[in-house]
């Protein structure tokens, strides 16, 4: 599993389908994903490897980059994700994350967008990353902003249930 970047607390590493299964299954079942992002179906180990598979490794080979696990630097233990995403309807590359709630309101989230933002212009020469995020979805929508980020407008990304205010 190839690391991407380190902070002071955390790594980012690329998924791998056996290895992380089990975590995206009950990050993707998390009530707050559920509510702020969408129910992707997933409600098994198996299905979580097949969404990894299908979902988020071929963004590595085709872009360079994608969602990545977060993980505690000292322990190993993953803690949510956070990735940048070339979705089709969208203009611009978009920053997305999810912590597991056992996990959340420690910073982890921040710490790992903010790092992934720096690394997205620098290495991969991003000039504007924006993010999207749920109408009501405030938690995500103040993250977004402490990491500069500015409302822009309201869009609707398919997969979304519905508009989502997009960030930029």
């Amino acid at each position: 599993m190839k690391k991407v970047l380190e902070t002071e607390r955390l790594v980012l590493r690329e998924m791998d389908a056996a290895h992380d299964a089990a975590f995206m299954l009950e990050l993707l079942n998390e009530p707050a994903f559920l509510r702020y992002v969408a129910d992707r179906g997933v409600r098994t180990t198996g299905a979580a490897a097949a969404y990894i598979t299908e979902k988020i490794l071929p963004s590595y080979e085709k872009l360079g980059f994608g969602f990545y696990v977060v993980e505690l630097k000292e322990s190993g233990e993953p803690v949510g994700i956070c990735g940048l995403v070339k979705r089709d309807t969208l203009d611009d590359v978009d920053i997305g994350f999810s912590t597991a709630a056992r996990y959340e309101r420690r910073g982890y989230a921040r710490e790992a967008a903010s790092a992934l933002l720096e690394h997205g212009r620098t290495v991969h020469g991003l000039a504007r990353i924006v993010g999207i995020t749920a109408p009501d979805n405030h938690a995500s929508a103040r993250l977004l902003e402490k990491l500069g980020l500015r409302f822009e407008r309201m869009v609707q990304v398919p997969g979304f249930g519905s508009e989502s205010r997009l960030f930029g």
